[in-house]
């Protein structure tokens, strides 16, 4: 390339406050030619995975960092020679020349560009991969053999790497397999290629399950193996066991700690260390609170929308804040003050592919029982599909976790920093329960409450629990203090 200069492209800060990023996975490599907006990486945050557009157009002459690496931000990653400039002391070998056809635009133009996370632009042309590497003469013998091998049941076996000719440009270069974040995270842990896995998702989306039959079907043949040979251990460990664990294999697994799960433990270390922790409980008839839920479901106005307990807690929750506004507060220890809220972001504790995380929706005391249920839905399915934004999980006043999904009655929840209050709901299940004077079957669920007792004492942790409960007991509450 000539009068060409080298740009060096720094981690950014995708997240309001954070230091660091793990490189998930490279889309480029060096001699590839990139365009303004083109997604370059994957990475992962304590808070979210997100790619990462390049803002200008050129050739990729080095990655700094091979992927599993967890850069501070700021740090450059890849350096891209683009047009324009003093020409380097080294050429990269061989030049790739610019399109002659696309005249030369400055990497500075923010008109052609639309806002982005991370607050680059997408250029107006298309965006460009990569193309697979694979030679022309034997790709379409592989596909062949690939499909056949699993019709007969058997693992499609990897190819061996073959160097394309150069300069030629595939006449039908193969696409990046489809497949989200959180399923990418996975095969990446598992050591699967997404390449020879068979997707089964709508529009050819691998899920979690190809990607676990594909690791069935590799290990299909050690099984046949003598007993007395153990297979060796992964290369890699998943941040958390996705299968039982055979006793028969290595006998300890170390899981590194990072992303979500080490911003998790340092929270909550710091939480539990800051905050003096009281927590509360009271177990709840809910037989009413069910009957409504049900009969939501049918309500016009609900159509389309999730409508479950949680859906009733929430709001229960929101009118006992109400009631009791300073629940609603935050400890400011450089000012030696208490912040109260007037506003609610109310943040539900969700668990997904990548460790527990904490969203939360914006403003929610402001919402009717239709809004929030849409908000909370979008929530909970942008959680599970690994998408959710650092932004979503900022400014969270008080939250709800959900522990009854998992069968457990309740549990002693830990503040998340910054919030004064945390609601633990435990299982609903039939218990033997005196209604009206006899003993009857009746649906109880236990709640917990945590609060900081610094700034809430004894008093209004109980009327905020006992708000929660009566609510959650004579639902018809909701109508008169909402």
């Amino acid at each position: 390339m000539t009068n060409a200069s080298v740009r060096e492209f720094k981690m950014p800060d995708v997240g309001e406050g954070l230091t660091e990023a793990e490189i998930l996975k490279w889309y480029v490599q060096p001699g590839d030619t990139v365009t303004d907006g083109q997604v370059v990486c994957e990475v992962e945050t304590a808070k979210a995975a997100v790619e990462l557009p390049i803002p200008y157009d050129g050739v990729v002459r080095s990655l700094h960092f091979p992927e599993g690496t967890t850069v501070d931000v700021g740090t450059s990653i890849i350096a891209v020679e683009v047009a324009g400039g003093a020409a380097p002391a080294q050429q990269e070998a061989p030049a790739v020349p610019a399109p002659a056809a696309e005249p030369e635009q400055p990497a500075e133009q923010p008109a052609a560009r639309q806002p982005v996370l991370v607050g680059y632009g997408v250029a107006t042309s298309s965006t460009r991969r990569r193309p697979r590497k694979q030679a022309p003469d034997t790709a379409a013998r592989q596909a062949a053999s690939a499909v056949q091998s699993e019709l007969n049941g058997h693992g499609a076996a990897p190819a061996a790497p073959v160097t394309p000719p150069a300069p030629a440009v595939p006449a039908a270069p193969a696409q990046r397999p489809l497949a989200k974040p959180p399923v990418r995270k996975l095969a990446k842990d598992l050591g699967v290629d997404l390449a020879t896995v068979t997707p089964t998702g709508p529009d050819g989306v691998i899920t979690r399950e190809d990607v676990h039959a594909a690791v069935a079907a590799a290990q299909a043949p050690q099984q046949a193996a003598p007993a007395d040979r153990p297979a060796a251990p992964a290369a890699s460990a998943p941040d958390r066991p996705t299968a039982p664990v055979s006793y028969d294999s290595a006998r300890e697994t170390r899981v590194p700690v990072k992303g979500v799960r080490k911003a998790t433990a340092a929270a909550m270390v710091g939480s539990a260390f800051t905050a003096p922790h009281v927590t509360e409980f009271v177990t709840v008839d809910v037989t009413r609170t069910m009957k409504l839920v049900e009969e939501l479901k049918q309500d016009k106005a609900f159509a389309g929308l999730r409508v479950n307990p949680l859906l009733l807690i929430a709001k229960a929750l929101l009118v006992a804040i109400r009631r009791n506004p300073d629940i609603n507060a935050s400890w400011d220890e450089a000012a030696q003050e208490i912040v109260v809220k007037h506003y609610v972001n109310l943040g539900i504790a969700a668990a997904t592919p990548r460790g527990l995380i904490v969203p939360n929706i914006k403003d929610a005391h402001a919402k009717t029982l239709p809004e929030l249920a849409a908000s909370l839905g979008e929530l909970v399915s942008t959680a599970r599909e690994g998408k959710t934004s650092p932004s979503a999980m900022q400014g969270g006043t008080v939250t709800i976790t959900n522990v009854g999904v998992f069968g457990v009655d309740t549990g002693t929840p830990l503040l998340n920093p910054g919030e004064s209050a945390i609601l633990a709901v435990g299982a609903i299940k039939p218990q033997p329960w005196v209604h009206k004077g006899k003993v009857k079957p009746r649906q109880v669920t236990t709640l917990a409450l945590s609060f900081d007792h610094r700034l809430v004492d004894g008093e209004l942790g109980s009327k905020v629990l006992a708000d929660v409960a009566a609510v959650l007991e004579q639902p018809k509450r909701l109508i008169t203090w909402a």
